[in-house]
């Protein structure tokens, strides 16, 4: 099989910005097009209004259902997060070198706090309710403004951001990735597969293949480039796909761990609740509270 071409991201600004800003609208969003798995130097804001996705950063892997507010750090890898935007719904996604200012900027005592963020942001950081509905609007403003109010806005934004407490870190084991073009080709190919077939078996010999290892050197790559082990990653793509169709489905729990690829039901069960900290029915009833 041809490898994919190293998915190092080229972003370009256009002409007389130093940043990159793009909003998608319900009307016109055709989904994702970036490269699979991909990673840039530059940081990356990304605010979902009204939208559904899973995400994967690092490794980390989780869904989300209605909106999400995520800061991802420079060279962490990550792929496209929305699978569909609701009705007038919208994605505004904002890339910027983290010295787009000059060298030394954010070293001043004035910017500590932003400093702070952008080092965070190195582990993916997800916001709370609270930050997306005090900055989410201003992050859509962005899109809008031209030149010295641009920066401006995104400047009030990061200051936000930076201050907000209603957060969690998603690449916490602060694993690094291996972000060599050749290792991005692989991973690229690997993830691609075991995103369009994980609801059936996939054995070593099949992925192996793939990326031309024998089953021996293939299994020693991935943990070294991932810090997990294959089946513990499928299983997770799993175990995410069930977190979506428990809340956006009326399906059993029984047909939702069939139709996420587990043939046991209590195999289901058991690394449900070590992915989530809670049973599936537990997981299910928590979210119709939600909703209430």
């Amino acid at each position: 099989m041809k490898a994919r071409k190293p998915t190092l991201e080229k972003i370009s600004p256009e002409f007389g910005s130093s940043l990159l800003v793009k909003k998608h609208m319900m009307d016109v969003y055709k989904g994702e097009t970036k490269p699979f798995w991909h990673f840039h130097p530059e940081i990356e804001l990304v605010y979902v209004n009204k939208g559904q996705g899973k995400r994967h950063i690092g490794n980390h892997l989780s869904y989300f259902n209605n909106s999400q507010l995520l800061l991802i750090g420079p060279n962490l890898p990550h792929y496209g997060f929305t699978d569909r935007l609701t009705i007038n719904g919208s994605e505004t996604l904002v890339q910027f070198k983290p010295e787009f200012l000059g060298d030394h900027f954010f070293n001043i005592p004035e910017m500590g706090k932003i400093n702070t963020l952008f080092e965070r942001s190195k582990k993916g950081i997800l916001f709370g309710i609270k930050t997306k509905q005090k900055l989410g609007a201003k992050i859509e403003k962005l899109n809008e403004k031209e030149g010295f109010k641009k920066i401006l806005i995104l400047l009030e934004v990061l200051h936000g951001l930076a201050k907000a407490d209603d957060y969690t870190l998603l690449n916490v084991d602060g694993f690094a990735f291996e972000t060599e073009p050749q290792d991005s080709a692989k991973i690229d190919i690997i993830f691609k597969h075991i995103n369009e077939n994980f609801k059936g078996h996939i054995s070593l010999d099949e992925i192996s293949e793939k990326v031309s290892m024998t089953v021996p050197a293939f299994c020693r790559y991935f943990k070294k480039v991932t810090g997990k082990t294959f089946t513990k990653l499928v299983n997770e793509y799993r175990v995410v796909h069930a977190t979506k169709l428990l809340s956006e489905s009326q399906m059993s729990i029984a047909d939702v761990s069939f139709e996420c690829g587990f043939n046991n039901f209590s195999h289901f069960n058991k690394l449900f609740k070590e992915f989530t900290g809670k049973s599936a029915s537990k997981y299910r009833s928590e979210l119709k509270l939600m909703v209430q």
